[in-house]
C-alpha cells in the first residue's frame, strides 16, 4: 500500500523548495543560517511522520547522493567566484595557510579528545572521526558573509573553499592508510595520485572550455555538469583527489584570460566562453540551492534530537568547540592581527562534515561514538556564527550612524591678512 502518491510527493517537494527560498530571504535579513532552519524543518517533518504512525524510509543512500552532488556544486560555485589576480596573491596565500593550520590543528586536538572520552576509540579511528568535525562549511559560510566588508568576505570565501578541499583530501588520505598494505607506501601513493589528479584536472579543464564554447545547443550546461560529475565519480573509483578536477575547472573558467595565454589564446573565443561562464554560474547557484535544501531537510529527518542532551555528548562537543575557537584565535592573531571579529566566530560545520561522517569505513567505525556529537557541533558553531554576524552588523550600523551624526565640517579658506607693521617691514 502506498503511503504517499506521486502528487502528494510533488506537493511536499515543492513546498520544501518554497519554504527554503523564504528561509534564505529571512537569513539574509537576520544572519540566522538557513541551514539551521532547514534542519529544524526536517526535524518537524520527522515528528509529524511519527505522530501519524508512519515509519521513516531509509534515507541514508539518498543523503549520500545528495551530499556528493552538493559537494561538487558548492566547490564549483566557490571556484567560479575566485579571481586569480596578482594583487590577490597575498590574501589567497594567507587564507590557504590559515585554513591548513586550522584544519590540522583542530583535527589533532579533536582526535585527542575523542580518543580520551569515547570507549573503544583508537588514534587512527579518532583522526578519521575528527577530520569531518574540523572542516569549515562553505555551504553555510558563503551565503552568510554577503554583508561583510569586501576583504573579510573574500577571506571567508577563500578560507572555507580551501578548508573543504584540504579536509576532503586529508580524510581520503587517512582512509587510504587503512587500505595500505605492508609493502605499500601510502604516503607516496597519495602524492603520486595527487600529482596525477592535477595533470588530469588541467587537461580536462582546457578541453571542456574549448569544446563547450563551440556547442550551439541550449541544453549544454547540464551536459557539462554531468561530465564533471562523471569525472568526479571516476576519479573516486581510482582513488584520485577528484575535487581538484572540479576546483581547477572552475578556476580556469573564471580566469580564462590567465590560463589562455600565448599560443593557447587562439583556441579561445572570449565572447562565447564568457557566455558559458555566465550560464554555468547561474545553473551552479540554482542547483546548489536545490541540493542543499533537500540534503539538510533529509538530514533533519534522519537524526534524533534527544541525543544532543546527553551529558557525555555535551562534554565532548563542548571541548571540541573550545579547541576549534582557541586554535582559530591563535592562527588569526598571527596572520591577521587584532581585527579578528567576526572572523574568529565564523567557523560553522555542515554538509561536508555530515557527508564524510557517513563515508567512514566499516573497519574504522566505533560503536561508542554518539552521532549527537555531530549534530551538537553543527548547531552550536552555526549559532555562534549567527550571534557574531548580528553583533558585527550592529557594530557597523553604530559606526555608520556616528559618522553620519558627526559630519566633517569645512570652512572657506581665506588668505592671512598682514598687519600694517609687517607690511612696512616687507
Amino acid at each position: 500500500m502506498e503511503i504517499f502518491d506521486s502528487y502528494e510527493l510533488i506537493i511536499a517537494a515543492s513546498l520544501v523548495i518554497i519554504i527554503s527560498f523564504l528561509f534564505n530571504e529571512f537569513a539574509r535579513k537576520t544572519n540566522i543560517p538557513s541551514v539551521l532552519m532547514l534542519i529544524l524543518l526536517g526535524l518537524l517533518m520527522g515528528a509529524g511522520l511519527q505522530a501519524m504512525g508512519i515509519d521513516k524510509p531509509e534515507f541514508l543512500p539518498v543523503l549520500k547522493i545528495l551530499g556528493t552532488v552538493g559537494l561538487i556544486m558548492i566547490v564549483l560555485e566557490a571556484a567560479l567566484e575566485l579571481e586569480l589576480k596578482r594583487e590577490k596573491a597575498i590574501p589567497i596565500t594567507k587564507a590557504f595557510v590559515i585554513a591548513l593550520i586550522g584544519l590540522v590543528g583542530s583535527t589533532w586536538v579533536a582526535a585527542l579528545i575523542l580518543n580520551y572520552y569515547i570507549p573503544g576509540m583508537n588514534m587512527r579511528s579518532a583522526w578519521l572521526y575528527a577530520t569531518p568535525l574540523s572542516i569549515l562549511s562553505s555551504a553555510i559560510i558563503i551565503p552568510s558573509v554577503n554583508g561583510l566588508m569586501g576583504n573579510k568576505k573574500e577571506f571567508h570565501i577563500y578560507e572555507s573553499t580551501f578548508s573543504d578541499i584540504l579536509g576532503i583530501m586529508l580524510f581520503y588520505f587517512l582512509t587510504g592508510q587503512l587500505d595500505a598494505g605492508e609493502n605499500s607506501n601510502g604516503v607516496g601513493e597519495f602524492f603520486i595520485n595527487f600529482g596525477l589528479t592535477i595533470l588530469i584536472a588541467l587537461v580536462v579543464s582546457y578541453a571542456l572550455v574549448i569544446i563547450f564554447q563551440n556547442i550551439r545547443s541550449h541544453a549544454k550546461l547540464f551536459l557539462l555538469i554531468s561530465i564533471l560529475m562523471l569525472m568526479y565519480a571516476l576519479g573516486k573509483k581510482y582513488h584520485l583527489s577528484s575535487l581538484i578536477i572540479i576546483l581547477f575547472f572552475g578556476l580556469v573558467v573564471a580566469n580564462m584570460e590567465i590560463f589562455f595565454r600565448g599560443p593557447l589564446r587562439r583556441w579561445l573565443n572570449m565572447t562565447k566562453a564568457k557566455e558559458v561562464y555566465e550560464g554555468l554560474h547561474v545553473v551552479t547557484i540554482e542547483t546548489a540551492f536545490i541540493v542543499r535544501t533537500f540534503f539538510f531537510v533529509i538530514f533533519g529527518l534522519t537524526i534524533a534530537i534527544a541525543s544532543i542532551f546527553s551529558v557525555n555528548v555535551a562534554t565532548v562537543s563542548g571541548l571540541i568547540i573550545l579547541s576549534i575557537y582557541a586554535i582559530r584565535y591563535l592562527t588569526l592573531r598571527v596572520f591577521v592581527g587584532r581585527d579578528v571579529i567576526p572572523q574568529l566566530f565564523i567557523a560553522p560545520r555542515g554538509l561536508i562534515t555530515i557527508l564524510l561522517f557517513y563515508a567512514i569505513p566499516l573497519e574504522a567505525e566505533v560503536p561508542g561514538f554518539d552521532s549527537g556529537i555531530l549534530l551538537f557541533i553543527i548547531i552550536a558553531t552555526s549559532l555562534i556564527m549567527t550571534f557574531a554576524l548580528i553583533y558585527d552588523k550592529q557594530r557597523t550600523g553604530k559606526a555608520i550612524k556616528m559618522a553620519n551624526d558627526s559630519p566633517i565640517g569645512y570652512k572657506q579658506w581665506k588668505a592671512p591678512a598682514l598687519n600694517a607693521e609687517e607690511s612696512v617691514e616687507k
